[in-house]
């Protein structure tokens, strides 16, 4: 059964980025009815989304993002936000007054701020909407969005963002919603490393993990990760959306984030080194449950 889109009243909207997940993203704001304009940096993505979806493509950000009432982004970091919306090519310079710049991307809280005070001085409005759920989550449009933005814009901006979301929540003003995915990241770290170890030890006690995780994920062990990386752990399959050059960027926004609240993250400061030494042995595009292969099993 597909997604059942909530009613909701069709909007004119552009989607910037058409990664891994901002493809499928787009795809489902195109699905609930509303009108919408792609933009990719390569060109050809963006041929191909037109040929699977009811939309057209742009050959700018700003092209994109003339006439729109919202436009989204889904980039790779801080300064491809800005390169997508800055300059006489950017989707800033052809927005209209009063639309709505929602960000996808996971970057800092920083560029989050900074965006949305260029936003208002061009008379537009920000949101940061950080997104959780992973590659399946964006093809089956069951996200978890994270809002950083005033009460006006959320409330607003919640009904068009909920074509690809399960949950669209307010964490506070902007910024906030950044602030939380990296509370998201810090989680999955530890989580995705203790499950390595729970593998590897489980494996080497001579037991049948694929079972021992299936008594245990009713327990208290429970997790997103247990269920849907558990098993492609044991069986070495590690070709899945969310990949560890990526999660090494979050893990450094983590860490930049915490020297400036006076946080400490040793445990997320060790497995970012366990990513890195993945990354050395050419494994930077595997999955993030890569890790079980740091571990002898």
């Amino acid at each position: 059964m597909g997604k059942i889109y909530e009613k909701c009243e069709a909007k004119t909207v552009a989607f910037i980025g058409l990664g891994t997940m901002g493809y499928p993203m787009a795809g489902h704001l195109a699905q609930a009815g509303h009108r919408v304009t792609v933009y990719n940096r390569t060109g050809a993505k963006a041929q191909k989304w037109v040929t699977e979806y009811t939309g057209k493509a742009a050959a700018t950000p700003k092209e994109a993002a003339q006439g729109a009432d919202y436009v989204f982004t889904c980039v790779g970091n801080d300064d491809d936000l800005r390169s997508v919306l800055l300059g006489e090519t950017g989707a800033f310079a052809g927005m209209k007054k009063g639309a709505v710049l929602v960000d996808c991307t996971t970057d800092s809280a920083q560029v989050a701020r900074e965006m949305a005070n260029k936003a208002r001085e061009l008379g537009l409005d920000f949101m940061d909407a950080p997104v959780s759920g992973g590659q399946a989550g964006a093809i089956n449009g069951v996200l978890t969005v994270m809002c950083g933005a005033d009460e006006k814009t959320f409330d607003a901006a919640r009904p068009t963002v909920m074509a690809f979301a399960q949950a669209v929540t307010r964490i506070g003003e902007v910024g906030c919603g950044q602030l939380a995915k990296m509370c998201n990241q810090i989680c999955i770290a530890g989580i995705v490393q203790s499950l390595s170890e729970s593998i590897a030890f489980g494996l080497n006690a001579g037991l049948d993990m694929k079972l021992v995780l299936d008594v245990i994920g009713k327990g208290a062990a429970q997790s997103w990760q247990m269920d849907n990386r558990g098993g492609t752990m044991i069986d070495g399959q590690f070709n899945f959306g969310f990949a560890i050059d990526w999660m090494r960027k979050d893990l450094g926004l983590c860490l930049a984030e915490a020297k400036k609240n006076g946080s400490s993250l040793p445990t997320v400061a060790l497995i970012d080194q366990f990513y890195g030494e993945l990354q050395a042995k050419g494994d930077g595009r595997s999955d993030t449950s890569v890790l079980i292969k740091r571990l002898p099993h």
